[in-house]
Parts: structure tokens; C-alpha cells; sequence
């Protein structure tokens, strides 16, 4: 059995066996159980409205499941911080589902958000990792992970199993919806079975790879993460990670947005982080990818320092980038399940690079640690 220093390492490590656990509570071989899921048939607001209501990490797994429940369901979705939707003056008129987002289950921000929407009449559901926890109690329908206990304050597995049960929700609704007929669900059901394996063929060589990236950046004053679409949640993620993990200044953005504003910090201290993957076979995703393409050839013109994540064997994107972590190619809405997790491991080691115990950063904490 491998050894780790630290519990954030194994953590991150423990992903490809916490997001089977979190399949198997919802799938049936490469069927969705319908005993799973019979919780929510009556749980969608008539119009097709949903409120996403989480804080930190769990609200960036919101942000992807906005693109993803709108894509494959054709549904209307807002993500708010969870802090704020608790402190509104009245509950929405138009009624929207809630779901709300939480490692914990128990995080105060994020339980007043559920509170407040059941006061309001409004239909809920809870995601949360801790069986038993209030928010998985107090909802009308309770979607618990299976990621298992995370010890260090910087979530990981908790968030990949997330973005897991939210796209099996996204292919509940669609088949609901009839927005996906029963063939193109099992093949994203098959496609969803085998990340992990691809996962764990990956992460010792994105483990070396993130460890000789952070001795070439650490001394870097801030980092900029930008991201297209579903992609643009991970490079808020990415971000974060950033931050609390090795006290590094780093933001996240759509792509897009660099040159209304923050392009003015790109300098040599302030590299960027690209996500350039891509879906081949959606042009939606090819069309967010030539963008990105082009963002970055100007870049490169402009000499910003330029940390890439691409596609396996991409090499247009390798020859515009300073340094390439590749990604095995999936389809575009489940891509931000293995790119986040090199965003990780590079967050990891520079906190190691940096001395900062990574497992305990200053002043963070979690609602509920399991021993």
C-alpha cells in the first residue's frame, strides 16, 4: 500500500475508488437505477427551473452543473453563493427547485439557504458526503456521495464525487425530459464508468509533472486561471485550491474576460493557467477551444508565461504553452472531473514548496471532519 505525507495526497489519490462508491448508489450496471432516483420524480419546478445554492468548492460544482443541466436538459439554471441567497428579503416568486451542495451537510451558510427555500415552498435536494447530515435529512430528496472520509481541510474527493452525482442528475432529467433518448444515456453512463480507471492511469505521472511545475513557479506573486464553459467552474477551482492550499494569490475567469481587465496583471510573476481541452465531437466545445487557441497565441505574443492543460497528444496547444499537462480526451461535459484534479495536485505541491501544512491551512475549517 502506497504511503502518503499528507491526507490532501491520498485524498486526491483516493478519487477514482470514492467516485465508483458514488456510482454504485446510482447506477445499475450502465443503467441508471430507477429505485435511486424515484425520489425525484415529482422534485422539477413545471418550468424547468433550478436554483443552485452552495458555498466554496460545492458552488463551483454547481457552476458546472449549471452548463450541464442546461446543455443536456435544456433547463434554466442559477448558481447564487449560498451566504447570500439566505439573506434575501423574500423567497423567489417563481419558485425555482433548490438543490443545495455541501461536503459536510452541515455547513451553516449553505443550511440557511435550504431552510429558507423550504419556508418558501419550494422543492429541495441536498448533495452532501456525510450520511445522516442535516441538509441530507432536511431536504425533500437527498443525493449522498460516497467519496468517504476527508480528513484535509482543502476538499478533493468530496468535489470530483459532486460533480459525479450531479451529472447523473443532469441524466435523470434528461431522460425525464426525453432531451436524450435511452442510447446517447448509456453510452454517457459507459463513459462515466470508465473515468476512473482512466483517472488512475494518470495520476502518478500528473503527480511528478505538478511537483517539477511548482519548483519552476513558486516564487510566482499570482496566478490567473482561465477556463470557456463547464471549464471556466474548474478554473474557479483550480483557483481556490490555489489559494488555500499554498496561500498563493490566484483568480479565476472565463477566458473571454482576460482582456476586460485582469490581462493588466499577466506579467512574469503572474503566469496563467489555461484549460484547453477539448470534445472533439461537439462543435459547441471545438468552438470554445479555437477561442482559447487564439487567446493563447496572443499570449504568447505578449510573453505571459503560459500553464497549459490539453488534450493527450494536442500538440498545437503544447507548441503555445510554456508547460503542457496533458488529459485523456472524454466528452465535454464530464472533462471537469479529471482536469480539476491535476489543479490539485499542483496546488499541493506548492504548498509543499512553500512550507504551508496543506492539510490544516490558517483559518479554514470544515463543518464536520470524520476521524
Amino acid at each position: 500500500m502506497t504511503e502518503f505525507p499528507h491526507a490532501m495526497l491520498r485524498e486526491i489519490f483516493e478519487q477514482p475508488d470514492a467516485i465508483r462508491r458514488t456510482l454504485g448508489l446510482y447506477l445499475q450496471e450502465n443503467l441508471l437505477d430507477d429505485r435511486a432516483f424515484s425520489s425525484l420524480a415529482s422534485w422539477l419546478n413545471p418550468r424547468g427551473e433550478v436554483l443552485i445554492a452552495a458555498s466554496g468548492s460545492s458552488r463551483h460544482a454547481g457552476l458546472a452543473a449549471e452548463i450541464i443541466l442546461e446543455d443536456l436538459c435544456g433547463l434554466a439554471v442559477d448558481v447564487e453563493y449560498a451566504s447570500e441567497y439566505g439573506c434575501r428579503p423574500a423567497a423567489n416568486p417563481r419558485r425555482p427547485s433548490v438543490i443545495v451542495i455541501s461536503q459536510s451537510g452541515e455547513t451553516s451558510d449553505t443550511l440557511a439557504a435550504l431552510r429558507c427555500a423550504r419556508a418558501g415552498g419550494q422543492q429541495t435536494l441536498a448533495i452532501a458526503n456525510v450520511g445522516g447530515s442535516t441538509m441530507l435529512r432536511e431536504a425533500a430528496v437527498a443525493m449522498p456521495l460516497a467519496a468517504g472520509p476527508e480528513l484535509a481541510i482543502p476538499a478533493t474527493k468530496s468535489f470530483t464525487c459532486q460533480l459525479a452525482a450531479l451529472y447523473l442528475l443532469a441524466l435523470y432529467e434528461a431522460q425525464q425530459l426525453g432531451t436524450l433518448d435511452a442510447v446517447e444515456i448509456a453510452r454517457r453512463v459507459r463513459a462515466l464508468r470508465a473515468l476512473p480507471g482512466l483517472i488512475e492511469q494518470q495520476l502518478d505521472g500528473w503527480r511528478t509533472q505538478t511537483a517539477a511545475l511548482a519548483a519552476k513557479y513558486r516564487d510566482a506573486a499570482s496566478f490567473l486561471y482561465l477556463g470557456r464553459g463547464v471549464h471556466y467552474a474548474i478554473a474557479r477551482e483550480g483557483a481556490l485550491k490555489m489559494k488555500e492550499s499554498s496561500y498563493v494569490q490566484a483568480e479565476g475567469y472565463p477566458a473571454g474576460e482576460l482582456k476586460h481587465g485582469p490581462n493588466a496583471m499577466v506579467s512574469e510573476h503572474v503566469p496563467l493557467v489555461v484549460l484547453a481541452t477539448a470534445d472533439r465531437a461537439n462543435a459547441d466545445s471545438m468552438q470554445r477551444y479555437e477561442k482559447t487557441l487564439q487567446l493563447l497565441r496572443e499570449m504568447k505574443t505578449q510573453g505571459a508565461r503560459r500553464i497549459c492543460l490539453a488534450d493527450t497528444g494536442d500538440r498545437e496547444v503544447e507548441a503555445l504553452a510554456d508547460d503542457c499537462i496533458f488529459v485523456e480526451p472524454v466528452c465535454e461535459h464530464l472533462l471537469s472531473v479529471p482536469e480539476v484534479i491535476p489543479l490539485q495536485l499542483f496546488s499541493y505541491a506548492m504548498a509543499l514548496e512553500r512550507g504551508v501544512n496543506v492539510d490544516r491551512p490558517r483559518h479554514l475549517s470544515k463543518a464536520v471532519i470524520e476521524a
